[in-house]
């Protein structure tokens, strides 16, 4: 009897030394997934306020020039943004399983890879802003909205190559979970860009000249003090110096963003598909009206799926470059989980206010009913953007991307868009019909990243992790550079 209660004693030490072990993991993981989200979080939601904010100075020039202004930044840059974007987090593959390898050396060489990578991209994408008036007239645009969009395209130029830097330097430091400057530029940022506008375009009157002048600037103030803080000095151990070893080796680099690119894209146009699937509905401009508020109020949240989806992708890679298979499953769970509990709250905030929430945008009372009759959808929509992100953080991480691209592929333009079309033209359900359609492309999706998840042969993938390392660093990159350490 004595030996029973000492043994009961005994294994509920035990559980209770476990439970008080497992807390301190989610804890210690907390810390530092925080450390790279909420800088991430925090710099997504001022770029996107940058659009914003450009937006809302241009609109009162002329609601000509807003309409050009939206049509350039919401089709033209946002596609290219998109291709980007994408193409750029092949780097956070690269670097962050170099720096947990402690491969310090390469990731310098991996920067300057994707700058020659995506500078060429930018480049091939040029022609679609230098034309991009008579591109519009071939369309059937309006003639005078057309020239305005021209104009905003040719000064928009500065804004396609920032993003080359922009997206690159990001990923490197937040692979070495140095991003707090870019939070801190990013603040600056905005806040010059605020000034700048107002002066330019309130105070001097250079009309959408000076509101792209300060556009243009708001996206390199923050290029600027991140190229100074990686190469003189601040980031010793990974940068040291440019070298010829960037040209080399240039196809795994392009396989890779190109896969990246296709992964990413497929997902950011998504919704942009939705939108110009509802364009011939019945009462078409209070339903866009409606889908545009709800997509506003998406996209803002939007920018917390995506600090965490740069989150999974550092955390994962990290481990898996440090030749840690647990660490990486354990860095996917409470990185899955923690989303998953800020987009369950949404989705109980969104579920609960409605249409309340419309009239910040508006006080046209059928556009507040039509937002109210999608906020359910909103709501499904946020609490899957809460896990479907993160998964395609842990993609980019493991290098998956090449898989999830044909994933992407077939959920959602295989399955989403077909089913979206059938509920909302041929069944007649119209805006709400086809986003049914595309939040199912999107579970069913979700449904497979997790099964992918979920299977995946974590100590397999710290080898093929090892070998991209180890094939990519045979070369010590200080024999072959062009210039020294700043």
């Amino acid at each position: 009897m004595e030996g029973d209660l000492k043994q009961r004693l005994v294994s509920e030490e035990k559980r209770l030394e476990e439970e008080l072990s497992l807390v301190k993991r989610v804890w210690n993981e907390s810390k530092v997934l925080w450390i790279v989200a909420a800088p991430a979080i925090f710099t997504r939601f001022s770029s996107f306020g940058v659009q914003v904010i450009s937006q809302a100075f241009i609109g009162h020039i002329g609601s000509r020039q807003l309409a050009a202004f939206a049509l350039v930044f919401t089709v033209l840059i946002r596609f290219a943004n998109g291709i980007l974007l994408g193409m750029a987090s092949a780097l956070s593959t690269l670097c962050g399983q170099a720096y947990g390898a402690r491969e310090y050396g390469m990731m310098g060489v991996y920067l300057q890879r994707s700058w020659i990578v995506l500078f060429l991209t930018a480049t091939i994408l040029l022609p679609v802003l230098i034309f991009t008036s008579p591109i519009l007239r071939l369309l059937g645009q309006d003639e005078s909205i057309a020239q305005i969009a021209g104009t905003i395209s040719l000064l928009s130029i500065p804004v396609l190559y920032a993003f080359i830097v922009s997206f690159t330097c990001q990923m490197f430091l937040q692979a070495q979970s140095k991003n707090t400057i870019i939070s801190f530029l990013a603040a600056l940022s905005l806040i010059t860009h605020v000034f700048l506008s107002w002066l330019l375009t309130m105070k001097f009157k250079l009309g959408i000249a000076g509101a792209m002048i300060s556009t243009c600037l708001a996206y390199w103030i923050p290029n600027t003090g991140q190229l100074i803080f990686i190469t003189w000095g601040w980031c010793s151990d990974t940068w040291k110096g440019f070298s010829f070893l960037a040209f080399k080796d240039l196809w795994p680099v392009v396989k890779l963003s190109l896969s990246s690119g296709v992964m990413l894209c497929l997902e950011l146009w998504y919704n942009t598909i939705l939108v110009l699937l509802t364009g011939n509905m019945e009462n078409a401009e209070v339903q866009i009206d409606a889908l545009s508020i709800c997509l506003n109020i998406n996209g803002w949240e939007m920018m917390i799926s995506l600090g965490f989806m740069a989150a999974a992708s550092v955390r994962v890679a990290n481990e898996l470059g440090k030749g840690s298979s647990k660490a990486a499953k354990f860095s996917v769970v409470v990185t899955v989980l923690t989303s998953l509990a800020i987009g369950f709250f949404l989705f109980l905030f969104f579920l609960f206010f409605r249409e309340r929430l419309a009239y910040i945008f508006t006080s046209n009372k059928d556009v507040v009913n039509a937002v109210g009759d999608l906020s359910p959808l909103l709501a499904i929509t946020i609490l899957l953007n809460s896990v479907q992100p993160v998964l395609s953080g842990v993609a980019i991480g493991a290098g998956w991307q090449s898989i999830v691209a044909y994933v992407n592929i077939v959920c959602y333009y295989v399955i989403g868009v077909p089913v979206g079309v059938l509920l909302g033209k041929v069944i007649h359900w119209q805006v709400k019909g086809i986003w049914i359609g595309m939040i199912f492309g999107t579970f069913i999706q979700t449904i497979v990243l997790l099964t992918l998840t979920y299977k995946t042969n974590w100590d397999e993938q710290v080898i093929i992790a090892k070998n991209r390392v180890n094939k990519w660093s045979k070369v010590d990159p200080d024999h072959e550079k062009i210039t020294s350490d700043n």
